[in-house]
C-alpha cells in the first residue's frame, strides 16, 4: 500500500489534536493585561505542546517521504504513535491549569516518553520493511537524538516529583533539540 492514505489520516489527527488544545485556552475575565496573568501557565503548556505536535508532524512528513510502501505493521505502529499524541490535549490542559503541579507534570512526561517510544517503533518498523540500506536507515543512522530524548524523558519523570520546573526544562530542552532537523536527513531525502 502506498503512504498517501496513512499520511492524510495522520495529518487530520494532528490537526484535530491542535484544534482541541487551542480550544482549551479560555478567554480572560478581565479587560486589561493583568487578566492574562492566571492564564500564563496554560499558555506556556500550550506552546510547548504545540511545538511537540509540530515536531512530530514535521518528522512524520520526512519519515514518510522516505517510505515507499506501508505494511500492516507500519499502519499499527503509526496508530500507536497517534494514540499517544492524542493524549497531548488532556495532559497539556492538566499541566497548565494545575500550574505545573507534580503529578500532571510527571504524567505529561509519561505521555512524551510513550510518544517518543511509539515514534521510535514506527521508524524501526519502516526500516525493517525497507532494509538497512534504505535511504531512511542511512538518514537516521544511529539515531542519537531519538535515544537521548527517551533517556531525558525517563529522567524528567521522577525529577518532576522533586521539581516540576526541572522536568519542564528537560521537556523544553528535548523540544529545542528537535526543532532543527538533522542536515543528514535533508541531504539524503531531498537531493
Amino acid at each position: 500500500m502506498r503512504t498517501s492514505r496513512l499520511e492524510a489520516f495522520s495529518d487530520g489527527v494532528l490537526a484535530i489534536i491542535i484544534t482541541i488544545m487551542v480550544l482549551e485556552l479560555k478567554v480572560p475575565h478581565g479587560v486589561d493585561f493583568t487578566a492574562l496573568r492566571p492564564l500564563v501557565p496554560v499558555l506556556l503548556s500550550y506552546v510547548l505542546s504545540f511545538l511537540y505536535v509540530g515536531i512530530y508532524w514535521n518528522n512524520h512528513h520526512h519519515l514518510f517521504h522516505a517510505t515507499k510502501q506501508v505494511s500492516g505493521g507500519i499502519l499499527w505502529a503509526n496508530l500507536h504513535l497517534l494514540f499517544w499524541l492524542s493524549l497531548f490535549p488532556a495532559t497539556t490542559a492538566w499541566a497548565g491549569e494545575s500550574r505545573f503541579a507534580v503529578t500532571p507534570t510527571a504524567l505529561y512526561g509519561v505521555v512524551l516518553l510513550m510518544a517518543g517510544t511509539a515514534y521510535y517503533i514506527l521508524q524501526n518498523a519502516i526500516i525493517a520493511q525497507q532494509g538497512p540500506a534504505s535511504v531512511l536507515a542511512k538518514a537516521i543512522g544511529r539515531d542519537w537524538k531519538g535515544k537521548l530524548s527517551l533517556v531525558l524523558y525517563s529522567a524528567a519523570i521522577p525529577l518532576a516529583l522533586l521539581s516540576p520546573w526541572i522536568a519542564n526544562g528537560l521537556y523544553l530542552f528535548v523540544a529545542r533539540m528537535w526543532l532543527v532537523p538533522g542536515p543528514r536527513l535533508g541531504r539524503l531525502l531531498y537531493k
